[in-house]
């Protein structure tokens, strides 16, 4: 028989000394962690919800930014560093809104997100698509229809805006009456820059939203409130 040098039992006690006293077999090489188990996937369609979600959340910040850029009349260099900031906040949403869409194209939610921020930077034509997707998916979704109209005044379209109006005046006096804001700022904008829409046409459509308001206040109680505004 071999024989073992005394370092190489000293090794193999250190080894194995505590299974051998015990009368058992060495101790088995220990196991690595067990892995945590993943979470399930989401849904195509919960995944276009979650991004709906964060996008809201973009475009709250965006029009929180823009609201205050608009009260900074008298600073123009803190106007213009608010301005950009609520831009790249509605790039964020925008993002996220073409996610949602993406991976669940029938959520017109999301689509009449992208039209109110693709509005909110400036490109009517890619809004008013939008608009047109989510109202082709849902026809009676009334946030659409208000935004569109707005969309439709950025590019002048002053008789489909006026049509739209009264699509809402029937359906949903509260979008109907924030339209008619809407067209008071618009009005206001282009008696001072007509942008290429003659003078008559302007008044025109003076005289038409005041007989329209005229209406809505002598109406006023049968204003009932609707859902949620997305």
């Amino acid at each position: 028989m071999w024989k073992m040098s005394a370092v190489a039992v000293v090794a193999f006690v250190l080894l194995h000394g505590a299974a051998l006293a015990s009368g058992g077999s060495p101790m088995p090489a220990p196991r690595s962690p067990r892995m945590a188990p993943s979470a399930p996937r989401l849904t195509p369609e919960q995944e276009a919800a979650q991004r709906y979600n964060d996008g809201l959340k973009h475009k709250d910040k965006a029009d929180a930014l823009a609201s205050e850029a608009e009260a900074e009349a008298s600073n123009a260099k803190k106007r213009a560093k608010l301005e950009a900031s609520a831009r790249k906040e509605y790039e964020k949403a925008m993002k996220e809104f073409l996610g949602a869409t993406d991976r669940n194209p029938a959520m017109f939610q999301a689509h009449g997100g992208l039209g109110y921020v693709y509005r909110k930077t400036g490109d009517f034509a890619a809004a008013l698509k939008a608009y047109d997707r989510a109202l082709e998916l849902e026809p009676k979704y009334t946030p659409a229809i208000e935004y569109r109209a707005e969309a439709y005044l950025g590019v002048n379209r002053v008789d489909e805006a006026k049509t739209a109006y009264m699509a809402l005046f029937n359906s949903d006096r509260a979008r109907a009456d924030e339209l008619a804001a809407a067209m008071k700022s618009w009005l206001q904008r282009r008696r001072q820059d007509a942008a290429g829409l003659a003078p008559e046409t302007i008044e025109d459509f003076a005289k038409w939203l005041s007989q329209r308001e005229e209406i809505a206040g002598q109406t006023s109680a049968l204003i009932q409130p609707h859902g949620s505004r997305w």
